[in-house]
């Protein structure tokens, strides 16, 4: 492959993982920032709060792992490199 089809496609590996990052960082703040609000409106609810949050928080967290095996795939597979020689 040439250099330039490289770059190509370490560009897009480090956008697929920056952006999914970037998305499960912030849906992750706004769960936190619900889960703590709702604790301190109702303090008796913190049990089934806190679960609800850990579940919420492992489904964002599978969209930044999305992101990082579609980078693995660009970076080790490659499916496009037929495509990127022309």
């Amino acid at each position: 492959m040439d250099k330039i089809h490289l770059a190509l496609v370490c560009i897009g590996a480090a956008h697929a993982i920056g952006f999914a990052g970037l998305g499960a960082g912030i849906g992750m703040g706004h769960g936190l920032n619900g889960a703590c609000s709702g604790v301190a409106r109702n303090p008796e609810a913190k049990g089934a709060i806190t679960t609800t949050m850990i579940l919420g928080m492992a489904l964002v967290e599978s969209i930044a792992i999305y992101g990082l095996v579609i980078a693995f795939i660009l970076l080790y597979a490659n499916p496009f490199a037929d495509a990127l020689l022309g």
